[in-house]
């Protein structure tokens, strides 16, 4: 089958959770297909895919559009800024060419179905098959960002305009292609609700990172937890200030230490040091081996922003039990979830894990056993091919 892979981005290095989805699936998809043509952007901060990749790279050069003009777009903040006219004349290039099937990766690669559709291709005998790679259903999941949202009045006037503008994107999307991948049963489920005849398909990420085969939390360890993410996005920022906001002090108030591991502005750190206790904000860190090693604990506290946390994969491959929010677990297997603790708001996971911490055996038993359970649950090669047999259909 004859493929074209349509994204935001040239997605390495990969370095946070969306990255990390688009090069896996269309890396084992490549491999189930034979081969596969994959375009996006590339800038001074792109790394060159894995030698061994089955992929044909094409590049987009120059950049991306600033903020100020994207946000006079009609389309969505993320589609507008990718949306260049160097992309739109190597797309018109490749929709000259004929192909089986198309795959728009992200809400944000939008735009390029539109061009597809104003193209000979779209309208001709042998019109490829389209899918739609959902990250999130981001209907939802910015309407709950704009309504939760702790900014001032003129930025959540903002996001309440880009909400209505990914609505209005998402659904053309989903009421256009053939095929519509969601990242979680809940995603597909509510796509099936608001689009009857749409086709879904459910592609949990699966796993290939670094695996700690072998480790024991008992009670000579330090009395760490942590949280490792990527703090660039407005949602995740928010995430960040609300939990610490209830959190620091009762973690400071038992003598718990709260390592946070990953890449944030330096306006949100200044904005969040000065008044921390139990908090330590690391930054960005090459080897975050070390401060796992430490912790007896891993926290997802996310309350904004859904879809599949891939975050989960890394704690329990690094064999650290998991404490989260009841709401953050969509997409795992029950048995993975019943070896978490979980808890429905900041106040309570942040109880809950103060409760927890010392009770070095059961936290033990609970990373070993979801260590054991998720080994075949998540191997990114079934992946892969499933979506080329929804493809082929």
């Amino acid at each position: 089958m004859k493929c074209l892979w349509i994204a935001r981005e040239t997605p390495y290095p990969a370095d946070s959770g969306d990255r990390i989805y688009t090069a896996q699936l269309s890396e084992s998809f490549a491999v189930a297909n034979g081969e596969l043509t994959f375009i996006g952007i590339a800038d001074q901060h792109t790394k060159a895919p894995p030698a061994a990749s089955r992929i044909q790279w094409k590049s987009v050069d120059g950049g991306r559009y600033g903020t100020a003009r994207s946000l006079l777009s009609t389309m969505p903040l993320v589609a507008a800024m990718h949306a260049t006219e160097r992309y739109r004349a190597e797309l018109r290039a490749l929709y000259a060419q004929p192909w089986d099937a198309i795959v728009f990766d992200h809400y944000a690669s939008g735009w390029a179905l539109r061009e597809f559709e104003r193209s000979k291709l779209a309208q001709g005998t042998r019109r490829p098959r389209l899918a739609y790679i959902a990250h999130n259903h981001e209907e939802k999941v910015l309407r709950a960002v704009a309504a939760d949202s702790d900014a001032g009045l003129i930025k959540r006037a903002g996001f309440w305009q880009n909400y209505f503008k990914v609505k209005a994107m998402e659904r053309h999307m989903v009421d256009t292609v053939d095929v519509v991948t969601a990242i979680t049963a809940e995603d597909a489920a509510a796509f099936t609700a608001q689009s009857p005849g749409v086709k879904t398909l459910v592609l949990t990420p699966g796993y290939n990172g670094r695996v700690n085969e072998s480790r024991r939390i008992d009670a000579s360890g330090p009395r760490h937890v942590i949280m490792v993410g990527s703090f660039r996005w407005a949602a995740k920022q928010d995430n960040l200030r609300q939990f610490l906001r209830i959190a620091d002090a009762i973690f400071a108030d038992a003598g718990i230490v709260f390592d946070v591991v990953g890449d944030m502005p330096a306006t949100l750190r200044r904005e969040l040091e000065p008044g921390l206790k139990a908090t330590v904000l690391h930054g960005f860190v090459d080897d975050p081996a070390p401060i796992y090693e430490k912790a007896r604990i891993a926290l997802v506290p996310e309350a904004i922003g859904g879809g599949f946390k891939l975050k989960f994969l890394d704690y329990i491959f690094q064999r650290l039990p998991v404490a989260t929010l009841s709401d953050a677990v969509a997409g795992l297997p029950a048995e993975l979830r019943q070896q978490m603790i979980q808890s429905p708001d900041h106040a309570a996971l942040a109880e809950a894990v103060v409760a927890r911490i010392d009770d070095v055996a059961a936290l033990d038993a609970m990373q070993d056993i979801a260590f054991e359970r998720a080994r075949s649950l998540f191997r990114w090669s079934d992946r892969g091919q499933a979506l080329l047999t929804a493809l082929a259909a």
